[in-house]
């Protein structure tokens, strides 16, 4: 059951009261009227139903919607963790207080990170579009003008080598494998854990690619056959193990029903996956293949791309390409995950139509840095309506061109624009935007839209967001 956003104080509570009251931020205590909104909490409450069907109104009492969405923000304005948070929550009365939690007990850190998953994609996207509205009605942005850049968000994984990827599918397949055995009656499976011999191949090709000879190279090539073989054969065992479960020849115990669904799940994720990995590091290092197609970076997060954006000290970056839009008093506006590793000259015209859609019009300016322009792109912005399109030409510039990059507005337009680097060095070095610590691609996109959302609200408090003076709660 959802829990009630209205509670009764407690009769004892009149002394948490008074000192709560005595304790004041400026950011936190202005965040609180953006947060009272109705519809915000409408959109908590929705997520909190969507738990199971009869989640609305029966059951334990869970977590309140108010308190749901209080921690979330709290949790990614500070860049805490879940077991930071619920301790940080425990220890405050301040935090007590912006939560709604007050005198009553806190929510397990488990029970937390669960219930901020129900948000999931689209319903992070409404809670941002929502307070860009609340800007909007506000005054705070009108939409008059528009900078975009785009910059990578890395995901949670390791540097991607074909060696750690046919080690990680070994490791997957034979856990799921002895799960199966173990809860299965009468099981007679013979399960080798080749964890000992994977470690040795992996020394092997690591000392192996140090080394620039022939002899070296060849001796990659064997260390690799090595693991790709073991990788194979354990491969085959789990789908033969998924076929017997699938004819009834391994039946599960019934206090082991649970983990056996579990693990064969799991197997059926990862074995499309694990056939990728063995069939790219095929390709790559016995055939030479190095630009193999829809190319697999990480067993647990498989969304992940390939991002170069010429970085010197970072020529690879492993995540997804994200494009942020940003307008006055520093608001996000819009934000989109992109597919792949999409130039920035596709990501113009997107921009300006998500644009146009939030607020009726086209923006008076427009800026973006040298990778978006292209003559197309720039009479699309014109025919929009927009005024001022701000795109550097690249290359040896014409003398018309030249003369017009040199004009006062442009110029201005340029300088406005260098703003967003700025934005984005906040986004993820303040609020944690620099690696998506959420799995799944579901979740790579929820910690993105949760890091803006942030942000936006800080941004609203400091350019002067206030709807009136806050009220104790004792009275």
């Amino acid at each position: 059951m959802i829990g009630r956003t209205v509670r009764p104080a407690s009769l004892f509570a009149f002394a948490f009261f008074k000192e709560v009251a005595a304790i004041g931020d400026p950011v936190l205590d202005s965040l609180d009227w953006l947060l009272e909104d109705p519809e915000l909490l409408a959109l908590s409450t929705r997520a909190l139903a969507m738990r199971s069907p009869g989640s609305s109104t029966a059951g334990r009492e869970g977590i309140a919607p108010d308190r749901l969405l209080r921690c979330v923000v709290l949790k990614h304005i500070k860049g805490w963790s879940y077991r930071e948070l619920h301790r940080e929550l425990r220890a405050s009365l301040l935090y007590r207080r912006f939560t709604r939690f007050y005198e009553d007990p806190i929510p397990n850190f488990s029970n937390l990170c669960r219930s901020f998953a129900l948000f999931g994609k689209e319903g992070t996207e409404q809670i941002h579009q929502r307070i860009v509205q609340q800007a909007k009605e506000a005054a705070i942005i009108a939409g008059k003008k528009l900078r975009t850049d785009t910059t990578a968000v890395e995901t949670n994984i390791h540097h991607p080598t074909d060696s750690s990827l046919l080690a990680d599918s070994l490791r997957i397949m034979t856990r799921d494998v002895q799960r199966i055995a173990k809860g299965c009656q009468e099981s007679e499976l013979r399960i080798v854990n080749h964890a000992r011999a994977t470690k040795h191949r992996l020394l092997e090709i690591g000392r192996a690619a140090r080394t620039l000879t022939q002899a070296g190279q060849e001796q990659l090539k064997q260390s690799y056959k090595k693991l790709i073989v073991l990788t194979r054969t354990v491969s085959a065992q789990a789908a033969a193990v998924l076929e017997e479960l699938e004819e009834g020849q391994l039946v599960a115990r019934a206090e082991a029903f649970m983990k056996v669904f579990a693990a064969e799940a799991s197997l059926k994720h990862y074995l499309p996956l694990v056939e990728k990995v063995i069939t790219q590091s095929q390709a790559r290092i016995l055939e030479a293949q190095t630009r193999h197609p829809e190319k697999i970076l990480s067993l647990f997060e498989p969304h992940s791309a390939v991002i170069r954006k010429g970085k010197a000290h970072k020529p690879n970056e492993f995540g997804r390409l994200v494009r942020i839009d940003e307008v006055e008093n520093g608001v996000v506006s819009h934000y989109a995950v992109a597919s792949g590793n999409l130039c920035d000259q596709q990501q113009w015209i997107p921009a300006l139509e998500a644009h146009v859609e939030l607020f009726g019009q086209a923006p008076r300016l427009a800026a973006a840095d040298r990778g978006f322009w292209n003559s197309a792109n720039e009479k699309a912005a014109a025919q929009l309506g927009v005024e001022q399109v701000v795109l550097p030409g690249r290359g040896r510039l014409s003398a018309a061109r030249a003369a017009r990059q040199k004009e006062r507005w442009f110029r201005r337009g340029q300088s406005w624009r260098a703003g967003i680097e700025a934005r984005l060095s906040t986004l993820k070095h303040r609020f944690g935007m620099q690696r998506a610590l959420y799995k799944g691609e579901i979740g790579f996109e929820r910690h993105v839209g949760w890091c803006i959302i942030a942000h936006n609200l800080v941004a609203m408090t400091r350019a002067g967001y206030n709807s009136g003076k806050q009220s104790c709660r004792s009275g």
